[in-house]
């Protein structure tokens, strides 16, 4: 995080109001829960880059599919590509694989193994149209409309 950024400046100037006045008074007079302060109170570190918004991204999962089940999935693939998503699943489940077929197709396509088909409608089609030269030109007039 090299930027600070105008949230950061307001929780540091937030911060700076708790320790000189209390989290009571900073809560009052920056309209925030004193839940909210103590957060920013126990991640304040003395700088203001401390109080910068962190990545939620997790480190790791735990139940995701190991590289081992990864590579029978990809070796299976390449002999047998005809097979439907289900009997491709089954066939797997017949060697071993534990998993649930949406978690076999997702892994499929992160591997790019997936083939998507391509959208059936058609794009509207422009008609060429003559331009009018005379006034009322487009417009036919028989004798059952006066």
């Amino acid at each position: 995080m090299d930027k600070i950024t105008q949230s950061m400046k307001y929780r540091y100037a937030l911060v700076q109001y708790a320790l000189k006045h209390g989290v009571r008074a900073a809560s009052r007079r920056y309209e925030k829960g004193r839940s909210y302060i103590y957060f920013w109170l126990k991640r304040f570190d003395g700088e203001m880059r401390s109080l910068g918004l962190r990545s939620r991204r997790p480190h790791h999962h735990p139940s995701e599919q190991t590289p081992e089940e990864i590579e029978l999935i990809l070796r299976y693939y390449r002999h047998h590509q005809g097979l439907g998503l289900l009997e491709f699943w089954f066939k797997r489940r017949e060697v071993g694989y534990t998993r649930h077929y949406v978690s076999l197709y997702r892994a499929m396509q992160r591997n790019g193994l997936t083939k998507h088909k391509a959208n059936k409608k058609t794009k509207h089609q422009v008609k060429p149209y003559e331009a009018m030269n005379i006034r009322g030109e487009g417009c036919k007039l028989t004798s059952s409309t006066f």
